[in-house]
């Protein structure tokens, strides 16, 4: 296996929009909503050592989930867990991982990934990310993986490809990157997949260490400087107190909106292996089988009457759910919660932001 190449995957997102299955103490990475008997990083970190030497594999997480990640993967290597003192999105990051790995080998090539996301071609997302991975050694791109759509999704990110400017990569084609786009609305969606020209952001990046620790230092030079200042500290006893230091005083940004969107080295990489980034329970519901009433149905007993293109979620076992006369509703239950509305995400997120209100953030 190449000893250059290196993972980094993120996992240090509360999954809110999957409350209230995830919670701020545990949130969805951690969790087996699929069923599979595994979390989410546990899946995607199974699926990177297959194409990742195990020592060149990164988890960056909020200090809060340090046992968490710790007992779900007792195989990562102790200073393989890059921990984050607050919140500070994708940018410092990234900043944080590939400094670290600049100091161990130089020449690494990184795949960035989400720890996350649904994956139902296995076969074909490794053959893509090491195609990526291969092309990204020798070329100075800085690599998006971009989904080709399959309905006119409202939830995603999409990127508009040069159909001028592309290479072709053991099948896959690449473009530069003429424009970014966050959650368009149902219109303009419907425009940018009827077009060709777009596709949706899967988040997962792929590049060498050399240009993206270039193109930070470019694009955003305070982060760039900050982290820098840690060399000869990383991978030593002192790295946790520096990086305090360095999160207490760097900005928050993405590193799309950051590097991703100013840099002309921007490329995405065509891809197709049945992905989702299953980030809010209708995505959920698109995923999972439906009953003959079009209800997705996660429970030990159910009776339903009456009920139609809702969502039935019960963490509990042994417990029947009887719901009757109800459509397009969510009825979420939990130990501690139970939660049933319209499925509607203006509504949800309402009612996220009403439980602060009514200081009922226990609950969260």
């Amino acid at each position: 296996m190449d000893k250059n190449r290196y993972c980094v995957i993120m996992a240090g997102g509360i999954g809110s929009r999957f409350w209230p299955v995830s919670r701020n103490a545990v949130p969805k990475q951690f969790l087996d909503i699929l069923g599979t008997g595994r979390s989410f990083l546990q899946e995607t970190f199974r699926r990177f050592l297959k194409i990742v030497p195990r020592e060149n594999i990164l988890i960056v997480t909020s200090e809060k989930y340090d046992s968490l990640v710790r007992k779900q993967l007792p195989e990562l290597l102790p200073g393989n867990l890059l921990l984050e003192p607050q919140k500070r999105n994708t940018a410092p990051c990234i900043a944080y991982s590939i400094n670290k790995i600049n100091e161990i080998n130089p020449e690494a090539t990184i795949v960035v990934s989400p720890s996350d996301h649904l994956i139902l071609d296995e076969d074909v997302f490794l053959s893509t990310i090491s195609s990526a991975l291969d092309f990204a050694s020798h070329h100075n791109y800085l690599m998006t993986l971009g989904i080709k759509p399959t309905r006119p999704e409202t939830g995603y990110g999409y990127i508009q490809g040069n159909i001028e400017s592309k290479v072709v990569v053991d099948g896959h084609t690449a473009y530069s990157i003429k424009t970014f786009t966050e959650k368009p609305n149902a219109e303009l969606a419907k425009v940018f997949v009827e077009s060709g020209e777009f596709l949706w952001n899967s988040g997962i990046f792929v590049w060498n260490l050399k240009t993206i620790m270039n193109e930070i230092k470019l694009y955003l030079p305070d982060i760039s400087a900050q982290f820098e200042e840690g060399r000869g500290i990383y991978n030593t006893p002192g790295e946790a107190e520096f990086i305090k230091n360095v999160y207490a005083n760097c900005d928050g940004i993405s590193i799309d909106y950051g590097v991703m969107e100013k840099t002309d080295k921007s490329w995405v990489f065509e891809a197709s292996f049945g992905w989702s980034d299953l980030g809010t329970w209708d995505s959920l519901y698109e995923y999972n089988s439906k009953d003959n009433n079009g209800n997705m149905v996660h429970a030990s007993d159910s009776m339903l009457e009456n009920v139609s293109d809702s969502i039935v979620y019960s963490e509990e076992k042994d417990k029947l759910v009887v719901a009757s006369d109800l459509k397009n509703y969510m009825v979420i239950n939990t130990r501690d919660v139970l939660l049933v509305c319209p499925r509607n995400p203006v509504k949800f997120k309402g009612l996220i932001t009403d439980m602060t209100i009514n200081d009922l953030e226990k609950y969260q």
